[in-house]
């Protein structure tokens, strides 16, 4: 019981790192400090899609739900929770080569504006 609801609890932490990693720029703008946080959470989201890197996340989480007696799933936390919601057809390398331009595009774009507010 305990290993599901850890499981659960990091499948909403991905969630929220997902969030900040596309978004996190944006409290960048009111509270500085946290570049230090954002910049390296944004490089790894990058990194993650365009490289095709699967997350420490998912791993632990599929050995959460294993512990728990539950089976785990292949694939990324975005292909597994996200995709089958946006698109079902299925995620493909360029769709995540996409995915890691718009992270990059949006966050490129916030920071532009940060400097220039410098």
């Amino acid at each position: 019981m305990l290993y599901r609801i850890a499981a659960d609890g990091l499948v909403l932490f991905h969630l929220l790192f997902i969030l900040f990693v596309l978004f996190g720029g944006l409290l960048v703008l009111k509270w500085r400090w946290l570049i230090w946080f954002h910049l390296p959470a944004a490089a790894w989201g990058v990194a993650v899609e365009v490289f095709h890197l699967t997350c420490p996340l998912t791993q632990w989480e599929n050995l959460m739900r294993q512990a728990a007696g539950q089976t785990g799933y292949g694939g990324g936390f975005i292909e597994h929770y996200v995709w089958p919601v946006i698109y079902p057809a299925g995620l493909t390398p360029a769709i995540q080569l996409g995915l890691g331009s718009v992270v990059l595009a949006i966050n490129a774009m916030v920071y532009v504006r940060l400097m220039k507010n410098l």
